[in-house]
């Protein structure tokens, strides 16, 4: 099969070549199928794994499109995190650059009295968080009565993040001809319905849809106590030695004890989370870029559309909530054919969660270990909770029950069969006080020198009696053979 350049496809040659500045020359599956069909003007519903190249599938040809020479917006990029906003805006200044094109973000948490001024310029591309783009249309700081094309990237995690009603809003403050796109990892029940009743006459791209994460992504997982986690990520990154390295963690309260913790070995790790502020996200994210920082400690915020140039390592300090999360999480390495590194931390208890997502996800975790410095493949390591129980024979219930060779201790009183297993076996058809043995006690039988079975009228000192009520207590709801051990000890 022939390989098709950009301009093949319809990418203009200025376009081709500043792509091939940035080390691109060939298009991906996506951008060869979705690009042709954005720049004929056709609605688009595309769907292809993380780390596919999905921004350049659709931000090529929109650039293409745009007349620089009209002061008007001409097309509207909406992401579902303010991370992948920005992202998106220097890719855009990155291709657009010297053609007079104005870019402008619209994010939440930014001061949007200085996006209103800088409306006033007519950017021709805005691209935005649909909370702060729904707010300046119902403001009228935005227009989008000349907007043609409307693209909604990672639509799926927009979703889930509750901005369907934004974008609701969006779409019927946009024109009725208006080209719509929409691009996402995965393509839900929900998405398709919306695309059916918005879109005329979509192309349905899916690229390898089944395969939900990158081919060229090895999934591994070390295992180890909770407590050990930290130290473990740390002789992980020691070991491997990647340049840079995103950790994810679950609990927003636990990253700046990762943080301080890495830091304190020498690691250099920064921190990502939702609830900090735009500025404090931008630079922490520009200090990572450029290699300031090491190692990035984040919350699910950084597992969408992020693409960190050199990150060949991504650690779950805490398992991914679910597949579809581990998917987009591992997918911030290994992108655009290049090889990465997608290891899980798990505690004993915690490796149900690496087999079910290995059975979901149709992919092979290879259990990795530690010694010396070095890597080693340890054998998978038997369930924790699932433990080897030996059938009770008779010699073994006889020894843990301390029963004589004749069975005088216990009597008609108890059932044989399940005799040596829990005490509330040990009272048979005569009742707590029939026969010799129903009537016998555990307390009766502490007393060594008694014989088994036999009754005894003897009052026992207070401090026996208190420390014989002190070992019930401490026993209690033990097995009756250990009861009798300690007795007889």
């Amino acid at each position: 099969m022939t390989t098709q350049t950009f301009t093949d496809i319809g990418v203009e040659q200025r376009l081709a070549e500043r792509l091939a500045e940035h080390g691109i020359t060939v298009p991906s599956p996506v951008q060869e199928s979705a690009i042709p069909a954005v720049l004929e003007g056709r609605d688009v519903l595309a769907q292809s794994q993380t780390g596919t190249g999905k921004t350049l599938a659709y931000l090529l040809p929109v650039l293409q499109r745009i007349d620089a020479s009209r002061k008007v917006t001409q097309a509207l990029i909406l992401a579902p995190t303010q991370e992948l906003a920005m992202q998106i805006l220097r890719e855009s200044q990155r291709y657009s650059e010297g053609t007079g094109l104005e870019v402008q973000a619209l994010i939440g948490g930014a001061a949007i009295g200085r996006q209103v001024e800088r409306l006033k310029k007519h950017p021709q591309l805005v691209i935005g968080t649909p909370g702060r783009v729904r707010e300046l249309l119902a403001t009228r700081k935005l227009k989008l009565h000349e907007t043609r094309t409307l693209v909604v990237d990672e639509v799926d995690q927009l979703f889930q993040l509750g901005g369907a009603g934004d974008v609701d809003d969006i779409l019927r403050a946009s024109l009725r001809d208006r080209q719509l796109l929409f691009l996402s990892a995965t393509v839900t029940d929900e998405i398709r319905e919306l695309a059916g009743r918005e879109m005329n006459d979509p192309v349905e791209i899916g690229i390898e849809p089944e395969q939900r994460t990158s081919a060229t992504l090895e999934h591994l997982y070390f295992v180890c106590e909770q407590r050990d986690k930290i130290d473990m990520v740390r002789r992980i990154i020691r070991t491997y030695n990647e340049p840079k390295v995103l950790v994810f963690v679950n609990q927003i309260d636990s990253i700046g004890e990762v943080e301080a913790k890495l830091n304190y070995v020498g690691l250099n790790a920064g921190a990502l989370y939702g609830d900090a502020d735009k500025t404090a996200r931008s630079l922490t994210l520009r200090r990572f870029r450029e290699g300031e920082y090491r190692v990035l400690v984040a919350s699910d915020v950084a597992a969408r559309g992020l693409d960190i140039e050199q990150l060949g390592m991504v650690v779950h300090l805490d398992p991914a909530t679910d597949s579809e999360n581990y998917v987009h999480r591992a997918g911030r390495t290994g992108r655009m054919g290049r090889k990465g590194l997608s290891i899980s931390v798990v505690a004993p208890q915690e490796t149900f969660i690496i087999r079910k997502f290995a059975r979901e996800l149709g992919i092979t975790f290879g259990l990795r270990g530690l010694a010396g410095g070095r890597i080693t493949m340890p054998k998978e390591a038997p369930h924790p909770h699932r433990r080897e129980v030996k059938p009770l024979r008779d010699t073994d219930a006889e020894a843990r029950t301390g029963r004589s060779e004749g069975g005088a201790r216990n009597g008609a009183g108890r059932s044989g069969g399940l005799s040596g297993s829990r005490e509330y076996t040990g009272r048979g058809a005569g009742g707590a006080g029939s026969g010799a043995g129903g009537a016998s006690s555990s307390r009766a039988n502490s007393s060594s020198g008694r014989k088994a079975g036999s009754r005894t009228s003897a009052v026992k000192p207070a401090g026996e009696r208190k420390l014989d009520r002190h070992r019930d207590r401490k026993n209690k709801g033990a097995p009756r053979w250990l009861k009798d051990k300690q007795s007889r000890d």
